[in-house]
């Protein structure tokens, strides 16, 4: 289905749990209506529920995965960090291609305020890429602390902000809640 409709740029940012799960539903509720969903998902490489459920939504929502080097990226040597950015960079250049002439409806960019806020990728370069994008493209840009220079660029900031979680009395992460 080719709906047109005024893409906008929705953030979701903030130390709390949810901003991928947040994404993942409006993605959802966007194959749910007819449009066409792909997801970047940038320094996540452990095998996760939302790859199982989007195969099932396939061709419908796509998610694609930048994970030759795995790990925290604050864990991450030197070398490592290298090679995640070199990746990052080579395949920036398809991303830039699909915002601005895409076969789809909505884009995830999932973790890239982290990889902006680790030196992985220039903020300018994503300011351009949000800027410049399709008008009926609506992006989606998740990671937890969001540079100010964005405000004026997108329309939609949703802060996920912890009250209480769990982590902090020593429950690991869980099979199908956070994984």
């Amino acid at each position: 289905m080719n709906v047109k409709l005024k893409g906008m740029v929705q953030v979701y940012t903030g130390e709390g749990k949810g901003k991928t799960t947040a994404a993942l539903g409006q993605g959802m509720r966007a194959v749910g209506r007819g449009l066409r969903v792909k997801m970047i998902q940038y320094l996540k490489s452990t095998d996760t529920g939302e790859l199982h459920a989007v195969k099932l939504l396939s061709p419908h929502f796509e998610i694609l995965r930048l994970e030759k080097v795995s790990g925290f990226v604050w864990n991450m040597s030197k070398a490592e960090k290298k090679q995640l950015q070199e990746e990052i960079l080579a395949n920036w250049i398809h991303i830039k291609q699909w915002t601005i002439n895409p076969d789809f409806e909505v884009l995830i960019l999932d973790e890239i305020l982290t990889v902006v806020e680790n030196g992985l990728l220039e903020l300018e370069k994503l300011q351009d890429l949000l800027k410049y994008k399709a008008e009926n493209l609506e992006i989606i840009i998740t990671g937890r602390v969001l540079p100010p220079q964005l405000l004026d660029i997108v329309d939609l900031v949703t802060e996920m902000k912890e009250i209480k979680h769990y982590f902090h009395q020593g429950v690991a992460a869980r099979i199908g809640i956070e994984y």
